[in-house]
């Protein structure tokens, strides 16, 4: 008889546990809060039925998510084989390049990594000082920073990438004699460069030719 009174005191205790379980968690109600998973896709087709309350948070959201990105690197991804990495090692040799080939009046160098336009610029500048009999010395200390302002690509297929440089240089401009006739061999300037590189994106060529430079 005590069996039988521990298997009843067992089920009354089952019971009621279950029972302390429902009262507190319920069943599905109306009230209920779901988690619900949707695209942005969904929501700008109206394909998610929502409280309006609810789904204009959503849309503000999607917005300001949307204008935080930035249209530098939507134009970058639209460019095949991009890497920024690789880009920023390439124009950062291509910058020492440059400098020292326009220092020493390396025009054959020079044409090969700049535009027709730019060399052309260059060219009269590297003439004119052959005339007066000046040369040059560029001394690139380092640089300290490169970083990628803008980007777009035309409707050509040509896309034009420009690159901030800050760099430490030692500039000096000799006469014939040697002397120094500009700068200061123990003054460090810190330049800042805006150069702006392009490519057409339909070339397998990784190349990317300078076309243009200014001081900022």
């Amino acid at each position: 008889m005590s069996q039988y009174a521990d298997i009843i005191f067992l089920i009354v205790v089952v019971g009621f546990v279950f029972y302390r379980l429902y009262t507190v968690l319920g069943t599905e109600s109306e009230k209920e809060k779901k988690v619900i998973l949707i695209s942005k896709d969904d929501l700008k087709n109206g394909k998610v039925d929502l409280p309006k309350e609810i789904t204009d948070k959503l849309k503000v959201f999607a917005g300001m998510a949307e204008k935080e990105q930035s249209e530098v690197c939507k134009t970058l991804c639209q460019i095949p084989d991009f890497n920024q990495d690789d880009f920023c090692r390439r124009v950062a040799k291509v910058f020492e390049m440059v400098l020292n080939a326009f220092a020493c009046q390396d025009e054959k160098t020079l044409k090969m990594l700049t535009g027709k336009k730019l060399f052309n610029k260059f060219k009269q500048i590297m003439d004119l000082r052959k005339e007066d009999g000046l040369c040059a010395e560029t001394d690139l200390i380092k640089i300290e920073d490169i970083v990628i302002e803008k980007a777009d690509i035309k409707s050509d297929g040509i896309a034009n990438i420009v690159v901030k440089f800050v760099t430490e240089q030692i500039n000096l401009l000799k006469n014939a004699a040697g002397e120094i006739v500009e700068g200061d061999e123990n003054f460090v300037q810190k330049i800042t460069d805006i150069w702006t590189f392009e490519k057409d994106i339909n070339s397998p060529s990784k190349i990317w030719l300078l076309v243009s430079t200014k001081k900022n």
